[in-house]
C-alpha cells in the first residue's frame, strides 16, 4: 500500500499535507482507512469557519457497515471543505490524497505537526 512521504499521519489514520508557507494544511483520510471502512457513502464535514482543537472530530464517513469520527490532526479553522464530496463520497475510496480531500485548515499551533507520524511511522504501524 502507497503512503506519500510529503505527508504526515496520525493514529487514527488521518493525514495532513503542509501548504508552501506552512501554517495552512489540508486533511484527509489514508488508504488504509478508506480500504478498512469499505465503500464509503456519505461524509458530513463540520462548515468552513469552524476552529477545532487536535483530535477533536471535524466530521464523520459512512460506509456501507460503519461510521467513523474524522480527528483532527492538529488544532485549527476550517477554510475549506471538499463540496464535491457531497455528491461523489466516493471520491475518498479513488484518491484519498488527492481528489478525496476533506478539508483545508488554517493551523492554530503549527508545532503540533511534530507529534504526527512520517511515512515509515504510519507504514509500521499499520504493518
Amino acid at each position: 500500500m502507497d503512503f506519500p512521504s510529503d505527508l504526515y499521519y496520525t493514529k487514527d489514520h488521518e493525514w495532513l499535507r503542509l501548504s508552501s508557507d506552512s501554517t495552512v494544511a489540508t486533511v484527509g483520510i489514508t488508504a488504509f482507512a478508506q480500504q478498512e471502512l469499505g465503500d464509503i457513502v456519505y461524509v458530513d464535514l463540520e462548515p468552513e469557519g469552524a476552529s477545532l482543537e487536535q483530535e477533536a472530530v471535524f466530521g464523520t464517513v459512512e460506509a456501507v457497515k460503519t461510521v467513523s469520527d474524522l480527528l483532527m490532526p492538529v488544532s485549527g479553522t476550517i477554510t475549506a471543505v471538499n463540496e464535491a464530496l457531497g455528491d461523489n463520497p466516493e471520491l475518498v475510496n479513488e484518491d484519498p490524497y488527492g481528489e478525496g480531500w476533506m478539508i483545508k485548515i488554517e493551523m492554530q499551533t503549527p508545532d503540533e505537526v511534530a507529534a504526527l507520524m512520517s511515512q515509515a511511522d504510519y507504514a509500521e504501524m499499520v504493518g
